[in-house]
C-alpha cells in the first residue's frame, strides 16, 4: 500500500449544488424549486429539523412557503454564487482543482417545468459557467437534477410518482445534454436517488398528504427516475456516446450491532434494498428480493414493457457516491426502516451525530465495486462542522483529519483495484446546507462571512484547510 501510487490523470476537485449556492432567486426568469420552499428554522434543534426534512412536505406547507409570508428561505440567497462564480472558481482554481461538480437548476430552464420552450437566459448563464469551470483547466461534473425539481411539477402534476413528469423531464434533460455534448464528459442525472426516506419532498416532489400510500407513491417516483434516467441515456448515446451518463447514491448501507445472525440478517436486508437501485440501473432489471418487498409492504407499481426494455438497454456507465458517515443497525431496536438506527459507540459523531467513520468509505467502495465493477466517483466526501472564524482566520483541523483519513481510505480501496476516477470533496466553499438550510454547518476550504439569516459581508477568507488541500492535490494525494 506505501508503495500505491495515483493515476496521473486522477480528478481531484469539489462539488456544490445550485440551490444551495446561486441565489439570485426569480433572476432572469427563473422559477420555484422545491429547495427554494426550504425554510430556516432558528429555534429548533438539530434533531428537530432533521426530524422535519424526514416528514416531508404537505400540500398546505408548500402553498404556505410559497407565499412568502414569513420566515427566511436561505437557499433563495445561497452565497450568491449566481454573480460571483467566476471569482469563487479562480480561487478554487489556485488549490489546483481538475474537477468541478455542480448542478443545473431544472427552474432556470423551465421555470414551471412544462413551458414549451427554454428559458435563453438561463441557458446563457450556464454557457458561461461551464465556460469559466473548463478555462480553469476543471472537468466539469454536472448534475441534471440536483433537489431543483420545480414547484410546477409538485402543483400541477402531484410530484414524481406522475409519469407525465418522466416527459417533462426528459424533455429538459436533452435540451442540456444537447447544449454542453461537446463540453461536459461527465454528468449525473439525478443526485442520490435513493434517499425517499431521509429527504422526501426534495426527491419525489410529492406532498405526503396528497396520495393514499406513500410509500408506494415514493417508489412509483423512484421508478419514473429510473425510466428517465435511461432515456437520456439513450438519447446521450445517440448525440455523443462518449459522454459518461452516471447514477448517484446515498451511501446508506449499514453495520450489524454485533455477529447475532438476527443483526446481520437485518443488515443484509435493509442493505439489499440499497443495492436494488443501482441494481436496476446497472444491471437493468428489478431483483425479486425488491419485487417480494414491495410485495409485503402493499407497494404496488406501474412498470410497462416498454419501461422494461429501456432499462435493460440503457444501464448507467458510473456510480457517483455521496459517503459522510456509516450507520447500524440491531435487531432487537430497528427494522427495515432506513430512519431506524442505532449509533455506533465504537464511533464519535459531529454535532447533526453523523458517526466519522473513514473505513466506512473504503467498506461501501469495496461492497460496490465487488457487486458491479463499475468505475466510482466520490461525488461528495465532507466534514460539516461549526467553524469559528478568530482575528480572520479559521484553523480547521478537525477537516483536515476528517478529509485525510477519508482519503487514504479511498487510496487503500483503489490500491485493491476500485476504479475510482474522481474525488469531489463536498462543499469547497462554504454554501447552505442542504438538509438544515443552515449556513453556519460548514463544509468548506473557504469561509464565507454570512449567518444563519444571510448577515454578513459575504467576504471569502481561506481556511487552514485550504493550504492542506491544494497541497494534497500538488502531490496527487501523497502527502495528506
Amino acid at each position: 500500500m506505501k508503495d500505491y501510487q495515483m493515476p496521473k490523470n486522477f480528478l481531484w476537485g469539489g462539488a456544490i449544488a445550485a440551490n444551495q449556492a446561486e441565489g439570485a432567486y426569480k433572476v432572469e426568469g427563473k422559477g420555484v424549486s422545491l429547495a427554494d420552499l426550504h425554510k430556516y428554522y432558528p429555534d429548533k434543534t438539530n434533531a428537530e429539523i432533521a426530524e422535519e426534512q424526514h416528514k416531508g412536505m404537505s400540500l398546505a406547507d408548500v402553498k404556505a412557503n410559497m407565499a412568502d409570508k414569513e420566515g427566511y428561505y436561505p437557499k433563495r440567497h445561497g452565497i450568491d454564487f449566481y454573480h460571483t462564480y467566476e471569482e469563487d472558481l479562480e480561487l478554487l482554481s489556485e488549490m489546483g482543482f481538475k474537477n468541478f461538480r455542480t448542478s443545473i437548476d431544472w427552474t432556470r430552464i423551465f421555470p414551471t417545468g412544462d413551458e414549451e420552450e427554454p428559458n435563453e437566459a438561463g441557458l446563457a448563464y450556464y454557457d458561461r459557467l461551464i465556460d469559466k469551470i473548463i478555462s480553469l483547466g476543471m472537468e466539469p461534473i454536472i448534475t441534471i437534477l440536483h433537489y431543483e425539481t420545480p414547484v410546477g411539477i409538485t402543483l400541477n402534476y402531484g410530484g414524481w410518482n406522475n409519469r407525465k413528469v418522466i416527459d417533462l423531464f426528459v424533455k429538459y434533460g436533452k435540451v442540456v445534454l444537447d447544449r454542453y455534448k461537446d463540453k461536459v464528459n461527465y454528468w449525473i442525472v439525478i443526485n442520490q436517488v435513493n434517499l425517499i426516506q431521509f429527504e422526501p419532498f426534495n426527491s419525489t416532489a410529492i406532498p405526503y398528504d396528497t396520495v393514499d400510500n406513500y410509500m408506494e407513491a415514493s417508489y412509483q417516483a423512484v421508478h419514473n427516475q429510473f425510466v428517465a434516467c435511461a432515456l437520456l441515456k439513450e438519447y446521450a448515446e445517440s448525440i455523443n456516446p462518449e459522454m459518461m451518463i452516471g447514477t448517484m447514491m446515498a451511501d446508506c448501507t449499514a453495520y450489524p450491532y454485533s455477529c447475532d445472525p438476527n443483526d446481520v440478517n437485518l443488515a443484509l436486508r435493509r442493505n439489499r434494498m440499497q443495492y436494488f437501485y443501482t441494481d436496476v440501473q446497472f444491471q437493468g432489471e428489478y431483483p425479486q428480493y425488491a419485487l417480494n418487498y414491495f410485495t409485503e409492504n402493499d407497494v404496488h407499481l406501474e412498470i410497462t414493457e416498454e419501461d422494461k426494455q429501456i432499462l435493460k438497454d440503457h444501464p448507467m456507465d458510473y456510480l457517483a457516491l455521496s459517503y459522510y458517515y456509516s450507520q447500524m443497525v440491531d435487531s432487537t431496536k430497528n427494522d427495515m426502516n432506513l430512519l431506524s438506527l442505532t449509533p455506533n459507540p465504537n464511533l464519535k459523531a459531529n454535532p447533526w451525530g453523523w458517526a466519522v467513520d473513514p473505513q466506512g468509505l473504503y467498506n461501501s467502495l469495496s461492497q460496490y465495486w465487488d457487486r458491479y465493477h463499475k468505475s466510482i466517483i466520490i461525488a461528495e466526501n465532507g466534514f460539516g462542522m461549526y467553524d469559528k472564524l478568530e482575528d480572520g482566520k479559521v484553523h480547521d483541523d478537525y477537516r483536515i483529519s476528517y478529509l485525510s483519513e477519508h482519503i487514504a481510505q479511498m487510496k487503500r480501496a483503489m490500491y485493491d483495484g476500485v476504479d475510482v476516477i474522481a474525488y469531489c470533496a463536498w462543499g469547497p466553499i462554504d454554501i447552505i446546507s442542504c438538509s438544515s438550510a443552515q449556513m453556519e454547518k460548514r463544509y468548506g476550504f473557504i469561509y464565507v462571512d454570512l449567518d444563519n439569516e444571510g448577515k454578513g459581508s459575504g467576504k471569502r477568507i481561506k481556511k487552514d484547510s485550504f493550504d492542506w488541500y491544494k497541497q494534497v492535490i500538488a502531490t496527487n494525494g501523497e502527502e495528506l
